[in-house]
């Protein structure tokens, strides 16, 4: 017998022809049966395997979906407005907080190239501004910020000071500004080594603090005291 056959057709045909089917036992004909079915010509059209793992991962998505919906005020509608609204959450917070890179890590030194003056700094500071390179704007504006503080003897120069301390030890001869430099630290710190983005805001407080410091007469004790640790 050629192709798919054997103990059903056989019944079949024989049922057909009017001779009546050869009697078996009930054990034998599910055997028989079973090696028939078993035969590759009766699964020639079957799914392949992969195709069955993905019906069956739609089916579980479209299973998932619908149970969603269903406890979802508004039905399918009312899932898709809620995963817009967290899809433009994560935007807003991934536009405002910056791609994540790594966490802060305070203690990275303030200057990490050769020595130059305020002037410089703030001359590199404008250049990245102009081209609205505003980490970069930040970071020289600080630099700009801690040299010049030092050019007046405000702080003393020592490598390997970080922003904090910097600010710390600014805030002393210059109270009424401390808390201003507390905050220009952190941005240098964010942009530096917390992976943030800067914006055009950010510069402009350090800009503007950098002017106001150097038209404010310090707190001559303070400075004195300071000076002679």
């Amino acid at each position: 017998m050629s192709g798919a056959g054997g103990f059903i057709t056989a019944r079949l045909q024989s049922g057909a022809s009017g001779t009546p089917p050869v009697d078996i036992g009930r054990d034998a004909a599910r055997e028989a049966a079973r090696r028939e079915l078993s035969d590759p010509a009766y699964h020639q059209n079957d799914p392949s395997l992969l195709q069955r793992a993905l019906d069956a991962f739609w089916d579980w998505v479209g299973s998932l979906f619908d149970s969603a919906s269903g406890a979802t005020p508004g039905g399918p509608l009312g899932l898709v407005v809620i995963a817009v609204a967290v899809l433009a959450l994560i935007a807003a917070l991934w536009w405002r907080l910056g791609t994540p890179q790594r966490t802060v890590t305070p203690g990275g030194t303030v200057f990490d190239d050769r020595p130059r003056s305020a002037a410089e700094h703030r001359t590199a500071a404008e250049t990245h501004a102009a081209a609205r390179r505003w980490n970069e704007a930040v970071q020289e504006r600080m630099r700009a910020i801690v040299r010049s503080l030092e050019e007046r003897a405000l702080l003393d120069p020592r490598p390997g000071r970080t922003a904090d301390e910097a600010a710390a030890e600014a805030g002393r001869p210059l109270p009424g500004h401390a808390d201003r430099l507390r905050a220009a630290a952190r941005s240098f710190d964010d942009v530096t080594y917390g992976g943030r983005t800067a914006d055009e805001a950010a510069y402009g407080r350090l800009r503007d603090l950098d002017r106001d410091l150097e038209r404010t007469r310090p707190a001559l004790s303070d400075a004195v005291s300071g000076g002679a640790e």
